[in-house]
């Protein structure tokens, strides 16, 4: 068994490179369009806020897979086509941007009246409120939930599949059905279970490193 995991990992290894650029671009992609589109909900901006609590509800109410399949065999109808890594790539951002604006809409919506009251005496422009007050108190208050989404991301990279990518779990499907075992399965999960490890790791040490906001 253990041989056979030995052989077979490179040919896992070699998929996880597609899992980790699609994770990694996922998140540059949906937290920056997230927290735009949660200052957006948290504002008075009656139209625009609608068309955005509009958005969130379609992305969050329907699965990504449906996302995944409507992007790629459904937009070509409508003469928008991209290739298989980039429609899984906009699938994912405006997926888990619509999840990250509703976790940072509450982060914002939680800072008391008062620290806005204190920019106004400071002088601050309402840029420099965002940056230097807003966004630091919100990053403290939202990163549980952010780093749940964080791992819910790397899992839900699996999806990818169902477009023909070679990502880490088709490449051990195949392995799977070419083999006739499920040790490929095992080998899927170990790799899954790594990433989580060490993201999760990096999520404990940022908490750490910020808890001089308590």
């Amino acid at each position: 068994m253990f041989d056979y995991l030995i052989n077979v990992m490179p040919q896992l290894l070699s998929g996880a490179g597609i899992t980790i650029k699609l994770f990694a671009l996922t998140l540059l992609g949906s937290i920056p369009l997230g927290i735009l589109l949660a200052f957006v909900l948290a504002s008075r901006l009656k139209v625009l806020k609608f068309i955005v609590q509009v958005y969130v509800w379609l992305m969050r109410g329907t699965p990504l897979l449906l996302q995944l399949i409507f992007v790629f065999y459904g937009l070509p109808i409508l003469n928008i086509v991209f290739d298989r890594f980039d429609a899984a790539l906009i699938a994912f951002v405006i997926n888990y941007a619509a999840y990250f604006a509703e976790i940072f809409r509450g982060g914002i919506q939680s800072i008391p009246a008062g620290q806005y009251e204190a920019a106004k005496v400071l002088r601050l422009s309402p840029i420099q409120t965002i940056r230097k007050i807003i966004i630091p108190q919100v990053v403290k208050i939202t990163l549980p939930s952010v780093g749940n989404e964080v791992i819910n991301l790397v899992k839900d990279t699996s999806l990818v599949y169902i477009l023909g990518l070679s990502d880490v779990m088709r490449i051990g499907k195949i392995a799977m059905e070419r083999d006739s075992t499920l040790l490929p399965l095992l080998g899927v999960a170990l790799i899954y279970l790594l990433l989580t490890g060490i993201f999760t790791i990096l999520l404990k040490q940022l908490e750490s490193k910020l808890d001089y906001y308590r």
